[in-house]
């Protein structure tokens, strides 16, 4: 798990981190409330979420201050990881054809 974001690309590998983790992540969300679907325990300790946490409010900063989306950054990243990109099209695909 990468442990801290100053670029973009940092934005993009944690969002990619989380997914390799096997969590249905959203940006908005609270990593402390993360539960396992099966076994209906926390995801992550305190320590854990704590980091996810800030990496996340860090990836808002750093996707406002370079003009990205957030949500369809990760929104991407999450199609292209479990290959639902040869069904849906990417946000990036449908901005450029709305232009």
């Amino acid at each position: 798990m990468i442990t801290e974001v100053v670029k973009i690309e940092d934005v993009s590998e944690f969002f990619s981190d989380l997914f390799r983790e096997g969590v249905n992540a959203h940006p908005d969300d609270d990593f402390n409330d993360y539960i396992n679907y099966e076994t209906k325990e926390l995801t992550y300790t305190s320590e854990e979420a704590t980091l996810r946490n800030t990496l996340m409010n860090k990836s808002f900063e750093i996707c406002e201050n370079a003009d990205v989306d957030i949500y369809d950054l990760m929104m991407e990243l999450h199609l292209k990881e479990s290959g639902l990109d040869r069904f849906i099209p990417l946000p990036s695909q449908i901005n450029l054809d709305e232009n």
